[in-house]
């Protein structure tokens, strides 16, 4: 093995700086799925307890360092329930992002996605309209891949065409399916009433209620899209892998519906805002010119 260079009588090559690349990687990885949720708290406090532990058995206190070694048996297992949440996001980002899942499978997913040509969009588009103009609340999520039959256990079965005057009534006030989410899934509404996981994430806006902070969550735990209006402001939110866009006109809230279903979005939702910049721009140059 070839050695770059000593550190006292620590050797470093080549495969221990990848090793540490890797290691750096994957921490900032961590760092970024449980920044601003609870699991930041929990770790902090593993971490001192650890700390703690290394400090009594190098003080040879026998009995504490025996207590806090039981304990430290048992810590992956403890650490494996406590961030199960944080886990399942930190694979899902990782099934999302590799190019085996792009690839090989790039055919079966066209194939599983030709339903969405024959997805009437303007149906949810003049619903939210509606819903938006009476301050009605709605939660509804889209799903392109899977029937989440876990979340649509949890409220009741449809299996209904997507229709403007269904989606109103459902989440009208006085309707008993209006308190929970809609599934949308291969151009079906499957289930309602559904209940949502909702996000712990500390950093969102104050004046979020539990519809967007169920969008929000919704986003976090499965690979959807999911739109919230509130209840009362009327404001609308699309929610995606944990991240969220407001303010958006029904223009833009159908493209972004679309692009979903079709596997046609781009990897950072930063990259819609550029996209809004350069139409606006192109858009106010063709007006100066006419």
């Amino acid at each position: 093995m070839i050695f770059l260079f000593k550190i006292g009588f620590l050797e470093v090559s080549w495969v221990d700086l990848i090793d540490i690349a890797l290691v750096s990687v994957l921490l900032y990885q961590i760092y970024k799925l449980i920044r601003g949720s609870i699991a930041v708290n929990i770790f902090l406090g593993i971490l001192a307890l650890y700390l703690v532990y290394l400090i009594v058995r190098a003080a040879q206190m026998e009995l504490l360092s025996t207590i806090l070694g039981q304990f430290m048996g048992v810590g992956v297992l403890a650490m494996i329930i406590l961030f199960q949440p944080e886990i399942r996001k930190f694979l899902l980002v990782i099934g999302r992002g590799t190019e085996f899942r792009e690839n090989i499978f790039k055919t079966i997913s066209n194939w599983r996605h030709q339903y969405h040509d024959d997805f009437d969009i303007l149906q949810v588009i003049e619903a939210v309209k509606t819903l938006k103009a009476t301050k009605t609340g709605a939660l509804v999520v889209f799903s392109r891949d899977t029937e989440l039959k876990f979340y649509a256990q949890t409220g009741d079965a449809l299996d209904s065409q997507v229709n403007k005057r269904l989606l109103i009534s459902i989440f009208n006030k006085n309707s008993p399916l209006h308190d929970g989410a809609v599934i949308i899934h291969k151009g079906r509404i499957r289930a309602a009433r559904c209940v949502l996981p909702v996000s712990e994430n500390d950093h969102l806006p104050p004046n979020f209620g539990l519809r967007h902070r169920a969008a929000v969550g919704m986003s976090e735990s499965t690979d959807t899209l999911v739109l919230a209006i509130s209840e009362e402001t009327g404001r609308l939110i699309l929610a995606r892998n944990g991240k969220y866009l407001r303010a958006l006109k029904l223009k833009q809230v159908e493209q972004r519906i679309l692009a979903y279903l079709r596997n046609d979005e781009p990897m950072n939702w930063e990259e819609f805002k550029e996209k809004e910049e350069e139409e606006q721009e192109s858009a106010e140059t063709s007006e100066a010119k006419a």
